[in-house]
């Protein structure tokens, strides 16, 4: 099982990691303005050296500033999170997952989500997953 990529992680690094992931990538200047109660913007710049130097983020300069994108495709580290999740939560079993997804989302499902839940249920079944 691949580690969720936000393991061993601070809160802060953590925000800094979600912000960078949803813009795709982001300077500095950009994460600071996007945090919640952000620290100071020496210590954003520190945070993000230090996810750099554990290997979460890469940069590359533009100007004079540098813009800073995540290591791993947001792909694989959902891939990565939703197997942590598994794990940790509901003992490796899909089927405890997508019922307590669905508990939740009861009232939020439309007709369509249903019918789309129920086709990628048919669709992994034949493909023997």
């Amino acid at each position: 099982m691949q580690r969720s990529p936000y393991h061993g992680l601070s809160k802060r690094e953590r925000q800094i990691m979600e912000i960078i992931y949803q813009k795709g990538q982001a300077t500095a200047s950009e994460v600071f303005a996007a945090m919640p109660d952000p620290p100071s913007d020496t210590s954003v710049r520190k945070l993000i050296r230090i996810l750099e130097q554990k290997g979460h983020l890469l940069h590359e300069a533009q100007g004079k500033e540098y813009v800073y994108k995540p290591a791993i495709p947001q792909s694989e580290a959902c891939q990565a999170a939703i197997e942590n999740l598994l794990e940790t939560f509901f003992e490796n079993s899909a089927p405890r997952a997508v019922a307590a997804l669905l508990n939740v989302s009861r009232d939020r499902l439309t007709p369509e989500d249903v019918k789309r839940l129920s086709e990628l249920i048919e669709e992994t079944a034949e493909q023997g997953r």
